[in-house]
């Protein structure tokens, strides 16, 4: 089995207010379906749109800052058999919020 981060970015999910809660319903259908495959591992929103940046040497700085970069607003880590189930539920996330997801492969690491 293979992790995958499905994510998307702040600002991606337009739509009226009034759908919000529509959307939320939505969306953690979609993550109680995960749960009952067995695929689900780790997922949320992000509540700030800004990060505190920790250096190598332990400084730590403001940033980034949403209008110069992209910042992830969203976040789902699922456990499957392929890319292309992976695929299956990021559209499935992505009718969900009414927004497009981004699908990487996790690296395997056999200590973590």
């Amino acid at each position: 089995m293979t992790r995958y981060l499905i994510s998307f970015d702040d600002g991606a999910m337009v739509f009226p207010e009034e759908d919000l809660p529509a959307v939320g319903e939505a969306s953690r259908a979609v993550v109680a379906q995960a749960k009952a495959a067995g695929v689900w591992v780790f997922g949320g929103g992000l509540q700030a749109q800004q990060a505190s940046i920790v250096a190598t040497d332990g400084t730590v700085v403001d940033g980034p800052y949403p209008e110069t970069k992209a910042v992830v607003g969203g976040f789902s880590i699922i456990e499957v058999s392929s890319h292309v189930e992976a695929l299956a539920w990021a559209a499935k996330l992505a009718k969900a919020c009414r927004c497009a997801q981004d699908v990487r492969e996790i690296m395997y690491d056999p200590e973590s």
